[in-house]
């Protein structure tokens, strides 16, 4: 006669005999956290940010979470990543607005910027999120401990920002758009008023008036370029265009 052993004790007993599945249990943020810092201490930055990545979308803490955003900001800056870093410290200052780290990332903001900045020839955004960053900083924290380094990186922004609007009117004075060039060369005295190459500036702003048949004030644009800059190279250039052209 056949026994019938019912299904569900075959299936127990082969259950029961089964190697066992041990899911290991998931690391806990902090491990994640140390973890990214003994990739960012060997230099392995994207291995870092990774880290930090799961750190912050953890929600483990908010201190944890604002260190692992600076972090990770911090990585993609010595990576050279710096459009990822801009975004990263953006993001930081806007979920963290008060916190005591807030100049020192609007310092690497401003920098992050500064590594994109194009020739003067080329766009100028990047400039200009550069100079907001800095005069912010500026601003908001008079006390700064690098304040003189940040006012010197404010300043190349606007020297480059100068540069742009020469260029630009350059370009018209060349192509006989006169009036253009003239709105061009005025517009950059009255926003950057300490441009370094101020003297290039005068010297072609006094050859689009003679051009534009303004002889008064072509007159008052050289005179300003001998007196204030006496030893400019722009001297004997405008000097012999005034002979060729007045």
């Amino acid at each position: 006669m056949y026994r019938f052993v019912p299904i569900f004790i075959l299936v127990a007993v082969i259950t029961a005999c089964a190697p066992q599945t041990i899911v290991p249990p998931a690391k806990q943020a902090s491990v994640y956290f140390q973890d990214g810092e003994d990739f960012f201490e060997r230099g392995l930055y994207q291995d870092a940010i990774a880290s930090w990545e799961k750190v912050r979308d953890s929600y483990y803490s908010p201190e944890l979470n604002a260190l692992a955003e600076l972090k990770i900001a911090e990585a993609h800056y010595l990576a050279e990543q710096y459009i990822e870093a801009a975004v990263a410290y953006e993001e930081f200052l806007k979920n963290h607005p008060d916190s005591p780290r807030v100049p020192e990332s609007l310092h690497k903001l401003g920098l992050s910027y500064i590594n994109q900045m194009l020739d003067v020839d080329q766009d100028q955004t990047a400039t200009l999120h550069a100079l907001n960053a800095f005069r912010t900083l500026l601003k908001r924290f008079p006390q700064y401990r690098l304040r003189e380094e940040a006012q010197i990186y404010a300043d190349r922004c606007i020297n480059q920002l100068a540069g742009n609007e020469l260029y630009v009117g350059q370009y018209y004075l060349n192509a006989g758009h006169y009036k253009a060039a003239i709105n061009r060369f005025e517009g950059l005295f009255r926003m950057y008023p300490n441009y370094l190459d101020r003297d290039r500036a005068y010297f072609y702003l006094g050859q689009a008036y003679l051009k534009d048949g303004q002889r008064d004030k072509a007159v008052e644009s050289f005179n300003t370029l001998f007196r204030e800059f006496p030893i400019s190279e722009y001297i004997i250039s405008a000097q012999k265009f005034v002979e060729d052209n007045y």
